[in-house]
């Protein structure tokens, strides 16, 4: 007996990657047991949206895109009692789910096979305030804006590049915030250049946390900040442990919580998967536990 997909494909992601044998995907797709239909986005939303309104008609929601058309496809599902399973054919730029999950990228023939193939899994995800919600990250600080601010054609020609071209046109324009920052575990006062809430190994392409800190149903998330340190050396330094994936920096804390509330001097510009998230001056962040089944 077939099984109902619902396919929400983003065709702007991965320089129209989704073209890319999208047809023999379909065949593995069916003799795997799956009848598919086909969802095309057409701008920013449209995702979330179509999966509010047609995705209880389908046993799993599969998304074809980049990290936010993932982000947009969970912000749908988890407004659904008891939704369907999710799965995930990635494209894009940055790909930090895909590079968490292990999953193929602009392969979508590998993908379909993962679908049939795969396992499910429990999946957290994160809550943003009260009725927002974010896949795998939602930051502030430095360079967390360089995703929206980077042109599209940039991003499209240019990959993940263009992600770094535009971080270093931006080295000079670091200012710390000031910061309150409210955890499982107690409470946090000082002058950040960065601060994160997420579920994930790879974070912008660039920070990568270690496997073993990191469990993607354990109800926890991981709480990243990193003070601004009082020396231009002590910056180095802990950007040398960060590439060498060493997290025992004193300015460079990563802590394990179920709930975040971040306090301001003023509003501050966040980032919600990748995506501009709206400026707050207070904000609270929790971790949703298993909130979705993730085939992969």
């Amino acid at each position: 007996m077939y099984k109902r997909l619902m396919l929400v494909i983003n065709p702007n992601a991965g320089k129209g990657g989704y073209k890319n044998n999208l047809g023999e995907a379909l065949r593995v797709l069916d003799a795997g047991g799956y009848r598919t239909t086909l969802y095309f986005t057409s701008g920013p939303g449209e995702a979330t949206e179509l999966v509010k309104h047609f995705a209880m008609g389908y046993d799993v929601v599969a998304c074809m895109g980049g990290d936010g058309t993932l982000s947009e496809t969970i912000s749908g599902l988890v407004t659904i009692p008891s939704p369907p399973t999710l799965a995930y054919f990635p494209m894009g730029t940055t790909n930090d789910v895909a590079r968490t999950l292990n999953l193929p990228v602009n392969d979508n023939v590998s993908a379909a096979m993962r679908l049939v193939n795969g396992r499910v899994h429990d999946f957290d995800i994160g809550q943003f305030g009260h009725n927002k919600y974010f896949a795998y990250i939602a930051a502030f600080g430095a360079f967390t804006d360089i995703p929206y601010v980077t042109p599209q054609d940039q991003k499209k020609w240019l990959g993940h590049l263009a992600y770094v071209l535009q971080g270093a046109q931006n080295l000079n324009k670091i200012e710390p915030v000031h910061a309150v920052v409210e955890y499982d575990e107690g409470v946090i006062e000082a002058d950040l250049l960065y601060g994160s809430m997420s579920n994930s190994t790879s974070v912008a392409g660039i920070l990568k946390l270690p496997e073993e800190l990191v469990y993607l149903s354990d109800g926890m998330s991981e709480l990243v900040l990193v003070k601004n340190p009082p020396k231009i050396s002590a910056l180095t330094q802990m950007l040398e442990s960060v590439i060498n994936k060493r997290f025992d920096n004193e300015n460079l804390l990563v802590l394990h919580t179920k709930k975040a509330k971040f306090k301001f001097d003023h509003p501050v510009g966040w980032t919600r998967d990748g995506e501009e998230g709206g400026a707050y001056e207070e904000i609270e962040l929790s971790n949703l536990p298993c909130a979705i089944r993730f085939i992969f």
